[in-house]
């Protein structure tokens, strides 16, 4: 088949959920007392949203072909990220085949290093990017999973990621994995909440349900050796994004601190094969937790779980919706997926990035059919009744 080129990218917004799923209303358990590298200030403890944690809002981007096809993806990055497409990124796109996805993905890169190589800048990239495989599975009338070669079993197993891991048990997933409440400035007080906490779950879930702590870059090495060692009395399965992640050095000792059998888990705000190689090659991490929105998009994510495979790592991206499914199911070192219970109470499954996308899968008793995800690109379409808004062009 002759494959068109690309003749528009366009940058959009959006706000209240979507791909920036910090973005929620009052009451929500993602934004109820959870520790955070901002909770050594009495004032930004109860709140991650007091900081600015919801402060970008979603990135919609979208690319039409010659043929009037269009692919979009969306991720967090807001009108700065809105900015960088139509400003910068939309000359490396625009005129280009639309299976020049390798080609444009260096081009993007290479051309933000100055100012990019992490944060909204590669957000930015990844959804450009997650766009760009959409329109070709488009295009092609395939799934992006076929693309990437297919589904290497089945189904896809889910654990959930939310307040309450006794309701995820209860609703077929694997493990859950609960939100730390308190970091080091809250002192021996917030440590013991915290235990109690775990205990009060296994309590509820019986002993071979899996359980883990997401610490969100929260913590020193000191503290999280003590979690983690306390932790293993009550079945902790893994200790998630303990400290910032930039600390391969931590995170290396880390490792060889935790009791034997305890997973260490990060990356999700890691980016990039170079950053990745660092954890891998340096010890850091039992498991990588790449989110394939914000790491570089799939094009890097293949890159990045080769490397982790030649290293013995898992990858198990953080929880992304469709753009990682796609990918999970095709991946023998990614055994099973991260769900995000985004009910405001962790109470029922709904999907991720609600109310954004339309047709958007969820797992039923915590799995997912390889059928769910045959429908042409990603398999899900931006829903009309969300207010987008284009805050520049080009």
């Amino acid at each position: 088949m002759i494959i068109p080129t690309i003749r528009h990218v366009r940058a959009y917004t959006a706000r209240g959920g979507g791909a920036d799923y910090h973005d929620q209303g009052g009451e929500h358990w993602i934004d109820d007392h959870i520790a955070t590298p901002m909770s050594k200030y009495p004032q930004y403890r109860q709140s991650r949203q007091s900081f600015g944690i919801n402060v970008l809002g979603t990135l919609v981007v979208e690319v039409e072909a010659s043929d009037g096809t269009k692919g979009f993806a969306v991720t967090t990055g807001g009108a700065p990220g809105a900015f960088i497409v139509e400003k910068h990124l939309a000359r490396f796109v625009e005129g280009r085949r639309a299976c020049d996805i390798e080609l444009i993905w260096d081009q993007m890169y290479n051309a933000t290093l100055y100012y990019g190589r992490k944060g909204v800048v590669v957000n930015t990239i990844s959804c450009v990017d997650l766009a760009l495989w959409d329109l070709l599975g488009k295009l092609r009338g395939e799934p992006v999973h076929q693309l990437l070669g297919g589904p290497v079993r089945d189904e896809l197993l889910f654990y959930a990621t939310g307040a309450r891991p006794d309701l995820a048990q209860q609703m077929g997933f694997i493990g859950g994995k609960l939100p730390l409440r308190h970091g080091p400035a809250e002192g021996e007080e917030g440590m013991h909440k915290n235990i109690a906490k775990l205990a009060e779950m296994r309590a509820r879930v019986g002993g071979d349900f899996w359980l883990m702590y997401d610490c969100w870059m929260s913590l020193d090495l000191n503290y999280a050796t003590r979690l983690a060692q306390a932790a293993h009395n009550h079945g902790l399965k893994w200790i998630e994004e303990a400290l910032p992640p930039d600390d391969y050095w931590g995170y290396a000792q880390l490792k060889r601190n935790v009791p034997a059998g305890m997973l260490v888990t990060t990356g999700e705000h890691e980016a990039t094969r170079w950053g990745f190689r660092l954890l891998l090659e340096m010890g850091c991490c039992d498991i990588i937790q790449p989110d394939v929105g914000w790491c570089g998009g799939l094009t890097e994510l293949i890159k990045i779980s080769a490397l982790a495979d030649a290293h013995g790592a898992l990858v198990v991206p953080h929880g992304s919706s469709v753009y990682s499914y796609h990918f999970v199911i095709t991946r023998h070192n990614s055994p099973f997926a991260e769900f995000l219970m985004m009910a405001p109470q962790a109470d029922k499954v709904v999907p991720m990035f609600s109310p954004l996308l339309l047709d958007e899968p969820v797992p039923v008793n915590g799995r997912m059919k390889a059928s769910a995800l045959d429908q042409p690109g990603f398999g899900v379409r931006l829903n009309p009744e969300c207010a987008l808004s284009r805050p520049y062009e080009h």
